[in-house]
């Protein structure tokens, strides 16, 4: 049996990662500092802990367990302040984007640990091309079932959620025509996208467990879903966004992912999301953006017009842009990768939702 912790904190208690790269504070290129980085921060009190990723020029930002957006959204801002505080002592800058928009993914050093080393051993060339970040939203689930249900409630919201967040649209110094191409680069791997659909909490566990008996992944967690149970933690996980670089984008996206946590929580769908809706809309999302046309309720809606029919009360985003757009406006990516660094911190939150 997979250990379980649900319902051992409040419902839709908040836990944020952030995947946030470290750069050379002249050429702004990848710098793989992240060893140096937690020595520099070790002792150090925060609301959440720093943490290695699968390349050695990020660096995972963790929030402790939050009981408000507010709270969580001020430890990211704790956390990110520190980093940049130890990164800018030794010369180097910290930049928060779905991807670097001049740097080769491929050329990344990789992090030397077990973990890592083995999933690139197995995954290969698609592996090496995850030099893509994103935010996950952890919230607290009062039971595994209900999890489970919530899950499919809000998939078929996810992927306005990527039009909406969409930062990515640099990929090795180019403009690929893909506003999001970390979605496209996470899809590369195996299990990934939206999850199977499972009939209870039961069967999740009981089809986890005969595959991780298969040898092919060692936990859970290397399921590399859009949105996942953590059974572990007694929470659901939204991996859908792109990192944003302000910290007042972040803020909203936390905001929006708890609300409709909160919402389906209350009114669970009664059958399980149509996966070849969500993938054709996952591909329009990362596409398009907020000029994406996504299916919803048999329609054709627009992004923005998506939005108005959210079922809580919108976040203070604008669903006509996403950060992607100002990169593309800006025109070129080390001027884009300049804005980037001096965007993602000093910034402040605005209240939330």
């Amino acid at each position: 049996m997979i250990e379980r912790h649900f319902g051992e904190r409040p419902a839709l208690s908040i836990g944020v990662e952030e995947e946030v790269m470290l750069l050379d504070g002249e050429s702004l290129a990848p710098v793989p500092a992240v060893t140096q980085l937690l020595a520099d921060a070790e002792g150090d009190e925060l609301p959440g802990r720093l943490k290695t990723e699968l390349h050695a020029s990020v660096v995972e930002l963790n929030t402790d367990v939050c009981t408000s957006v507010d709270e969580a959204v001020e430890a990211l801002a704790t956390l990110r302040g520190r980093a940049a505080e130890l990164l800018e002592r030794r010369g180097r800058r910290l930049a928060a984007a779905g991807s670097h928009p001049f740097a080769e993914p491929e050329e990344l050093e990789i992090v030397d640990e077990k973990r890592y080393r083995e999933f690139v051993g197995y995954a290969g060339v698609t592996a090496r091309r995850q030099g893509v970040n994103g935010i996950h939203v952890h919230v607290g689930m009062p039971s595994g079932d209900e999890c489970l249900a919530t899950l499919e409630t809000i998939l078929p919201w996810l992927p306005l959620v990527l039009a909406l967040s969409a930062n990515s649209p640099y990929l090795a110094g180019k403009a690929t025509g893909l506003v999001s191409n970390r979605a496209e680069i996470l899809a590369q791997l195996p299990r990934s996208g939206a999850p199977p659909v499972f009939d209870s909490y039961d069967d999740w566990e009981q089809w986890t467990e005969r595959f991780l008996a298969t040898g092919l992944a060692s936990t859970y967690t290397q399921f590399w879903w859009d949105v996942r149970l953590h059974p572990n933690f007694g929470t659901l996980e939204v991996r859908m966004p792109d990192q944003p670089t302000a910290l007042e984008v972040a803020a909203a996206f936390i905001a929006l992912l708890t609300s409709l946590c909160g919402w389906a929580l209350e009114h669970p769908a009664s059958e399980p999301a149509d996966r070849g809706i969500y993938q054709q809309n996952r591909w329009a999302a990362a596409r398009f953006g907020p000029e994406a046309q996504l299916i919803h309720d048999g329609r054709l809606f627009s992004a923005p017009a998506l939005f108005a029919e959210l079922p809580v009360d919108p976040p203070d985003l604008d669903p006509t842009t996403c950060e992607a757009a100002r990169q593309l406006q800006i025109g070129d990516p080390r001027a884009a990768t300049a804005d980037i660094v001096e965007r993602t911190w000093p910034s402040r939150p605005r209240p939330s939702t």
